[in-house]
């Protein structure tokens, strides 16, 4: 009697184990991110020649259609004058801006994009007319200007 109730207790634990793995399978699903792809076309521009902007904006597989807040900001190098631009979804996960320059130089875009509970902001460069000296080291600039703190998602 003690072997059979031992036997069931052991088969029990096991079936118990089995179901425990079985739930925590499902639950650990791969996590998703929020990936943006910025573009610049074209990356050398003329003066008042429209340059176009666009975030290609994907949580995982999934095309983000509905982000919370997408913003370009856009400055020459070493002004502290720094514009930005709110954007509204244009097509297939893609949020657009068109922008002429009237003055020449190296300039930099920072698309500031919040969607899914994370928040992803890659940088870009471009030049119109004729480039000005370039920041330093710009991306070392965004981080103490934006900050970075863990749990957070900030790609530059």
């Amino acid at each position: 009697m003690k072997k059979a109730v031992l036997i069931f207790s052991i088969v029990f634990a096991f079936i118990l184990a089995g179901c425990s793995n079985n739930n925590q399978k499902k639950t650990e699903e791969e996590p998703q991110f929020l990936d943006v792809k910025l573009s610049v076309n074209p990356e050398k521009a003329n003066v008042n020649e429209p340059v176009t902007f666009e975030a290609k904006v994907t949580y995982g597989d999934e095309e983000v259609t509905d982000a919370d807040d997408v913003k370009f900001e856009i400055w020459r190098a070493h002004d502290k004058n720094h514009e930005k631009i709110e954007v509204k979804h244009a097509e297939n996960g893609i949020y657009r801006l068109e922008k002429s320059f009237d003055r020449e130089g190296t300039y930099y875009i920072v698309s500031h994009v919040t969607a899914r509970n994370m928040h992803n902001m890659p940088k870009a460069e471009f030049v119109v007319g004729r480039p000005s000296e370039p920041e330093e080291d710009s991306n070392h600039s965004m981080e103490m200007e934006h900050g970075t703190e863990n749990g957070e998602s900030h790609n530059h």
